[in-house]
């Protein structure tokens, strides 16, 4: 990659998101592109909700002008094409989960076809294990997990868009080292398209992305996270692009645990997620996210570390951020642990009432 063409490049990216989003701030409100308040949502006012599009075109921009059109780069633009398409009509129109999950398959099939696929895991007990026929189910549930997990995080200003900057900038500074300078140049590329837009939208937020911004972001994430993250034979390499996107993966996987242990549908909507319990425990709305990116960069930090490290080294700072990560999610509440054994000893102490 010439010097030439990269900063221009980068420029680009973040020149047209920070300029047409003011834009679309407009053309949502002429579209009926609004997130209307309700008791679950943490603003108070109608918010133009498209500006998804901004960080698409910017990115999109960036990569015309600084790559020749190979055919992952073809999946990866066509496939984000189509997840933006869904989130824009979701945040016009609206459509049902069904249409929205169907869409992301899509999406990602877009991206397997293209070449962009798992092939194999590492084995910390032996050889690599190849996937085989397994590579695309495999592959495909990577992207839709990771496009959801994003989406499900977009709950405060700045919080998904933050989180996601992060995430790239840390891809980027992965892929350097691992040697995959194509990778780390789309990645920071994506990172500069999401400053031009957070500009807008760190608390007090004018516009929000909504879902064709952040399912957008989750997708490119996941497909650049193959790219240039899964290539090594290395135990490691299977553990780095979940602790880089750390907070979405697990805070979508607590929702899991959390409404099961509950009893409640695994997809209806709640406000247990970790920034609804940082708000609870009494944290400002700009606290919370600033909280959150702490951790975020702390967590990418730890992935910068893993690839430095030895095996050994690197297993035992894995063992130490999934039990310090538990811990924490189920103080905060996160987990519903604490929902379910407090609603239990209430349900024996009333017993108890009336049995005496």
């Amino acid at each position: 990659m010439q010097l030439t063409k990269l900063l221009p490049g980068l420029f680009l990216a973040f020149a047209v998101t920070f300029g047409i989003t003011p834009q679309l701030k407009k053309l949502a409100k002429r579209v009926g592109a609004v997130d209307i308040p309700d008791n679950r949502k943490v603003h108070r006012r109608v918010m133009p909700r498209i500006g998804g599009l901004g960080i698409y075109l910017g990115f999109v921009a960036a990569l015309l002008v600084m790559f020749p059109l190979t055919a992952e780069l073809k999946g990866l633009l066509v496939g984000g094409s189509i997840i933006l398409v869904f989130g824009l009509v979701d945040d016009i129109r609206g459509i049902s989960p069904k249409v929205k999950l169907a869409g992301q398959v899509i999406a990602a099939l877009v991206a397997v076809h293209a070449g962009i696929r798992v092939d194999f895991i590492t084995n910390p007990f032996g050889d690599i294990i190849t996937l085989g026929r397994l590579a695309v189910p495999v592959t495909v549930f990577w992207i839709v997990g990771v496009t959801n997990a994003i989406n499900l995080i977009d709950g405060l200003d700045g919080l998904a868009a933050g989180t996601s900057a992060i995430a790239a900038v840390t891809m980027a500074v992965v892929a350097v080292m691992e040697g995959h300078l194509a990778v780390a140049v789309m990645a920071a590329a994506l990172a500069v398209s999401i400053l031009g837009f957070l500009k807008y939208n760190f608390h007090p937020a004018q516009i929000f992305m909504g879902d064709s911004g952040s399912l957008f972001l989750g997708f490119t994430l996941a497909v650049l996270a193959i790219m240039g993250l899964t290539k090594s034979a290395t135990i490691i390499s299977v553990f780095i692009p979940v602790i880089i996107l750390g907070i979405p993966i697990f805070d979508t996987f607590f929702a899991v645990v959390r409404r099961y242990l509950q009893g409640k549908p695994i997809f209806q909507a709640d406000k247990g997620h970790l920034h609804h319990r940082l708000l609870h425990m009494g944290l400002s709305h700009k606290q919370t996210v600033l909280a959150i990116y702490g951790v975020n960069c702390t967590l990418g930090a730890s992935a910068v570390l893993l690839t430095v490290l030895t095996t050994e080294q690197s297993l035992w700072i894995l063992l130490g951020i999934a039990v310090l990560g538990i811990i924490g999610a189920n103080a905060i509440g996160v987990t519903g642990i604490k929902a379910v054994r407090s609603r239990r000893l209430q349900q024996d102490n009333t017993k108890k009432y009336y049995h005496n």
